[in-house]
């Protein structure tokens, strides 16, 4: 299987979690929630190389936070831009002195994703343009207004995108380029630039933290979790 560079989102405020900092270096088990999730990505050889895109001013926190580290394999951080996909975009232009194959990138808010689901994103990008782990819409969806119930839609085809999203390095680079605005997720800017991107298995493992209750959940689950599978 051929490595891929990744590259961890984190330039992100979190407002929603709280605390005097943003979400990515909460305390999560002593080591900040950004810390877990470089470690996590770092253990793994499809990795070859780790690029963190963090916020303007986030310099100390992110040094505090990966004190101590092995930077092997893991580069000097780059400041984003005010949206994620300015962001994105920031980091894969850092990438392009390395010419990466292919290049995943994940949420710095997601610290459980696993080794199955990073193989999975890899694996698929041997014949398709991108690929992004999901999990399928099983609750019944409601459209409401002002808290009121008004129609029952269908959840049939519909899935719960997760990262790490992965791409053919080069054509994700170009879709970037080429992509004004923001986007929900790095999918929207490979499908706007008509890219072929294949949905694989993800996993409830897979949390994302963006409330109050997420990190306290995601503390509860930190023991469970700890292990690469």
């Amino acid at each position: 299987m051929t490595a891929a560079a990744l590259l961890i989102v984190a330039a992100g405020r979190g407002v929603r979690v709280g605390g005097d900092v943003p979400k990515q270096y909460a305390d999560l088990g002593g080591k900040a929630l950004l810390r877990h999730t470089v470690e996590r990505v770092l253990a793994l050889p499809e990795t070859s190389c780790v690029l963190a895109v963090i916020g303007n001013g986030d310099d100390k926190l992110y040094g505090a936070a990966m004190e101590g580290m092995d930077r092997d394999r893991l580069m000097d951080p780059v400041v984003g831009g005010e949206t994620r996909a300015q962001s994105v975009r920031a980091g894969l232009e850092a990438l392009v002195p390395m010419a990466p194959g292919n290049v995943l990138i994940h949420d710095a808010a997601r610290p459980f994703v696993t080794p199955r689901i990073i193989r999975g994103v890899i694996t698929a990008l041997d014949r398709h343009d991108g690929a992004f782990p999901a999990l399928p819409v099983v609750d019944a969806l409601w459209l409401a207004k002002d808290g009121i119930a008004l129609e029952a839609r269908s959840r049939n085809d519909l899935w719960r995108a997760q990262t790490p999203q992965g791409f053919k390095f080069k054509r994700i680079l170009d879709a970037h380029r080429n992509f004004a605005g923001d986007a929900a997720d790095d999918v929207e800017v490979a499908r706007a630039a008509g890219l072929d991107v294949r949905v694989v298995e993800g996993s409830e493992a897979n949390v994302k933290v963006t409330t109050p209750d997420d990190l306290a959940r995601a503390r509860v689950l930190l023991d469970r979790f700890a292990r690469l599978d």
